[in-house]
């Protein structure tokens, strides 16, 4: 390559000595170009010469003395995280400008949505109010270990400097038979979005089926997956396992305690006493999935997902006190409350398709994707304020949602999104003799323009109309949102 670079600046150059200089001043111009390039590239290779000598110099340091060389280090010496490449750091930052018709209180009306998650007084406020407001910033830290691992950590800041351990996990780089292993703390392959964190979402906010039912940030917890990808031909397949602790709230839960219940286990005045058994050991929670994407040619992509989840041990402890001032359940302190146990389950369907125009900086694309979730409860009563209520009367939860959204390239840079979304079709408690309560469903519809300044910027506005059902009335929040989010440093490339 350098001896045809230096033979084609020769030529145009010795043209250039034939012809004079004022009979063609493009030439000219043309012969300053080529010696500009000349240098650059000069340059240039003279950098990749001094770090390819330091790098033998480094590689012939022989070990210290007791040393023991690792296979595969001769080849793969500079993958490691010593490199002066890792890790890889990047911070993400997300701020929103937000308005709605209730007095600032529609975000605080999502963690009260009627249904079998209902948060019963232990909503997770997010710190939303009127006006502006800056979300958790994303620290991301990723390293190539050794040859056999990486290794990810992300950290969360909020507005408040308060640190929080988002994930924590390692992947195996070279097991055989396209098998991978993660442990630690990870997002759980479960599902479309659950694994997308929120700088990767089409809108602001999450949907209600993953909010009910998964929580605000997904399915979240410690342990291993393991997962699979086939030699399936043009068909892309990947099955997963997962293992872990199954502490996530609201899906699986464990170690809870009746604050009101007296410690040795005693009735209290009023109600029926009991306990809360004790943690059982984990692993208490596992889920399966399964990707399929065939091949649909250069321009389409399909990807359809079955998934379940399963928890050995489920506690949930209903405080009512909030919900019936002035009321004495007769507990001490005056509280309302009551407390189950059992086990849950929960299972779900995705489909998306992705559209590839070709158009500059994803002008005509389009995507589309679609989830369902359904989730059941079989739990049994530990305690309850109300003494004609038995301890170990059987109690089945159900509640199922799913969203369906589309976003279109409208020119380059700018997305525009459309999102359906409800929860609570089915939602319901059945006792022994058959239903005992049920509730509305909560649906909304959200349109977002979205435009990309480039890969690590950009600024959306996005205006929703929701119907919920809130403590047995229907609230109707329309909410306005204008946010920026920014990615400073090295990002990975982002999933399907």
């Amino acid at each position: 390559m350098h001896t045809r670079f230096k033979a084609l600046a020769g030529a145009l150059l010795c043209a250039g000595l034939i012809t004079p200089a004022h009979a063609n001043p493009e030439l000219e111009a043309l012969r300053a170009e080529i010696a500009q390039m000349k240098r650059q590239y000069e340059a240039r290779l003279k950098e990749l010469e001094e770090r390819l000598k330091a790098a033998e110099g480094q590689a012939a340091v022989p070990p210290a003395a007791g040393a023991t060389p690792q296979a595969g280090a001769d080849r793969l010496g500079a993958l490691s995280s010593g490199s002066a490449f890792n890790p890889q750091i990047s911070v993400i930052f997300d701020g929103v400008y937000y308005r709605d018709n209730k007095r600032g209180e529609g975000p605080h009306l999502y963690e009260h949505l009627d249904g079998i998650n209902h948060s019963h007084g232990h909503a997770h406020a997010h710190g939303i109010e009127r006006g502006f407001n800056l979300r958790s910033t994303e620290l991301v830290f990723a390293a190539t270990v050794d040859p056999w691992f990486d290794a990810q950590l992300m950290l969360t800041v909020d507005a408040h400097g308060g640190v929080e351990l988002e994930q924590a996990y390692f992947d195996t780089r070279s097991l055989p038979a396209g098998l991978k292993l993660r442990g630690g703390k990870f997002l759980s392959g479960i599902g479309y979005l659950n694994d997308k964190h929120p700088h990767e979402w089409d809108f602001v906010d999450q949907n209600l089926p993953y909010r009910t039912l998964l929580g605000e940030h997904g399915l979240k917890d410690t342990g291993l997956q393991l997962t699979w990808r086939p030699k399936t031909g043009r068909l892309y397949t990947l099955l997963g396992v997962e293992t872990l602790q199954g502490q996530d709230q609201p899906y699986a839960s464990a170690g809870l305690t009746v604050p009101a219940v007296r410690a040795d286990g005693l009735p209290t005045a009023a109600g029926n006493g009991g306990t809360l058994d004790g943690q059982k050991a984990g692993p208490r929670l596992w889920t399966a999935f399964a990707k399929l994407a065939p091949s649909l040619g250069d321009h389409h992509a399909l990807q359809l997902g079955a998934w379940g989840g399963w928890a050995s041990q489920h506690q949930e402890v209903h405080d009512h006190s909030d919900e019936n001032p002035g009321v004495a359940c007769g507990l001490p302190g005056g509280k309302c409350l009551h407390a189950l146990q059992g086990k849950s389950r929960l299972w779900g369907l995705n489909a998306v398709y992705k559209f590839d125009a070709a158009g500059a900086y994803g002008a005509g694309d389009l995507a589309l994707m679609a989830e369902y979730l359904h989730e059941v409860k079989d739990l049994k009563i530990a305690f309850h304020e109300r003494p004609t209520v038995p301890v170990g009367a059987k109690r089945r939860f159900t509640q199922d949602g799913f969203y369906v959204q589309g976003v279109y390239g409208l020119a380059p840079r700018w997305q525009l999104g459309l999102r359906y979304d409800v929860t609570g079709l089915t939602n319901r408690v059945d006792g022994p003799a058959g239903r005992l309560r049920s509730w509305d469903d909560s649906s909304r519809w959200t349109l977002a323009l979205t435009h990309h300044f480039s890969e690590f910027s950009r600024l959306r506005l996005q205006a929703s109309r929701a119907r919920l059902a809130v403590d047995g009335q229907r609230e109707r929040p329309n909410e306005l949102w204008i946010q920026y989010q920014h990615s400073l440093g090295a990002h990975g490339a982002h999933k399907f």
